[in-house]
């Protein structure tokens, strides 16, 4: 292909990644985003193979067919209650891709013979780095979202000090590749050895609470894995795409960060939740109301406004259709329906809604935590649904508590809350929830998915 229509065709697809990406910030325009992104990144991929001519025109084509088909046998198959799991696994590709990358043309050069200029040696480097933190950082973000190990944080004494020296280590090694070009090829080993050992040593201490802005972090982390690599082989749209999602990454985790009042640093490295002796107030002493689903359906029933507040708990229930039928059967009997989402509700950013919009529940009917919060104090009943530390007044009212200044939703300012909660079990925060103790809130224990068909078929006979 001419050079010039390989830039152009580039810059096509360069503008089609920002578009779509400009796309994602609103649910209505999401669906389109992704699909204007994946055209661009079909017209990279087949630009840049007949490029180079790297593969056969049947075998690009088939290569096509099977990736998409594999792509699309995954998104069908997984549960959305496991996309959390799935987006760690393919950050983990896309990091373990770059270090393939970068591992071969280091690999290449030293059969070869060739010589590699200073700046390429410096993001084969950092590619190799980036790409095995992202890849073994995200197979453990996977493994503790599975469920096949703890999701508390994992700790040991001078834990800091070591993930330090062990950074130290693969800087010198780097560098020690770099400045010794015929050296021998054990540096190179040790480098995406103790890379990929340092992925997991960063990512074990880092408990569930923490994991939505763990994901965005590591997904950042595969966007600069990436644009390395295109340094490294020279491919304008993957430094540009690279680039693209690492900074967008990189401004996600900072706004989740804030939504927690927590620094980045601290979710990193402070090991939150880890103990559930966590400092706060305790809850001996103090009781519950539990409500009946006649009881809670008579309120909804009658209610005026009535406020979802979506949690994991609904998306591990599958919730969200059992959530839209009862909203509509309180808007036939003439109450207003809301729903308030927090920016860390779930395991990843956006979890919640993408749950209710899979119920094809209204966009403009899903506020922010920001937008909604103020009419709270208005309305006749918020109904909590599987979600437990951003809600808890403990935020707001208890300087001990672990989770003091995190922004949290109003829901003890409505003049009802029913929670539907399996038991009086602690969140990820492992801090007892004022909110369950307070005079205003009832509470209704099951499996929120036969909770709410309870409350469903309650509604429906009065």
């Amino acid at each position: 292909m001419s050079p010039s229509i390989v830039r152009l065709l580039y810059l096509v697809a360069a503008v089609l990644f920002i578009i779509g990406l400009k796309k994602l910030q609103s649910p209505a325009t999401a669906r389109k985003g992704n699909a204007i992104s994946g055209v661009g990144m079909l017209i990279a991929i087949v630009v840049t193979m007949l490029e180079l001519e790297i593969l056969s025109p049947a075998a690009l084509v088939g290569g096509l067919v099977v990736g998409s088909a594999v792509g699309w046998w995954m998104a069908r198959a997984v549960k959305m209650t496991s996309m959390p799991q799935m987006v760690a696994l393919l950050n983990g590709f896309g990091g373990a891709a770059s270090l393939l990358v970068g591992g071969a043309e280091f690999l290449k050069s030293e059969l070869t013979g060739e010589q590699i200029p200073m700046d390429t040696g410096i993001t084969i480097q950092l590619s190799l780095l980036i790409g095995a933190v992202t890849f073994s950082g995200s197979m453990i973000a996977w493994a503790k979202l599975q469920e096949v190990m703890t999701g508390k944080p994992i700790t040991f004494p001078a834990q800091k000090t070591f993930n330090a020296l062990v950074f130290v280590a693969i800087v010198a090694l780097s560098a020690y590749q770099l400045y010794t070009p015929d050296a021998m090829l054990w540096p190179f080993y040790a480098v995406c050895f103790l890379s990929r050992a340092l992925g997991v040593l960063l990512t074990i201490p880092i408990g569930g609470a923490d994991m939505p802005v763990v994901i965005s972090l590591l997904n950042s982390y595969s966007g600069l894995a990436g644009a390395m690599t295109g340094f490294v082989i020279k491919n304008d749209v993957l430094i540009v795409s690279g680039a693209l999602v690492g900074s967008s990454g990189i401004i996600l985790s900072q706004i989740m960060c804030k939504a927690m009042n927590r620094s980045l640093a601290n979710v990193l490295f402070g090991a939150f939740g880890g103990s559930t002796a966590a400092s706060g107030k305790s809850a001996a002493g103090l009781t519950v109301k539990s409500i009946t689903a006649e009881d809670a359906a008579i309120q909804l029933a009658f209610a005026q406004s009535m406020i979802v507040v979506p949690g994991y708990g609904m998306a591990v229930a599958q919730a969200q259709h059992t959530v839209r039928e009862l909203a509509e059967l309180v808007e036939k009997k003439g109450g207003t329906v809301k729903y308030a989402i927090h920016p860390v509700a779930g395991r990843m950013p956006g979890h919640m809604n993408v749950l209710l919009a899979e119920a094809n529940i209204p966009y403009d009917k899903l506020f922010a935590m920001e937008d909604i919060n103020s009419e709270f104090e208005n309305c006749d009943v918020a109904i909590v649904i599987g979600a437990n530390d951003v809600v808890n007044p403990a935020a707001r009212n208890d300087p001990s508590s672990p989770i003091f200044g995190m922004p949290i939703l109003d829901v003890d300012k409505a003049k009802s809350c029913i929670v539907l909660k399996r038991s009086m079990g602690a969140g990820f925060a492992g801090i007892e929830n004022e909110l369950f103790y307070a005079p205003k809130t009832s509470m209704l224990f099951g499996d929120a998915k036969s909770s709410l068909t309870k409350l469903v078929s309650e509604i429906k006979q009065l």
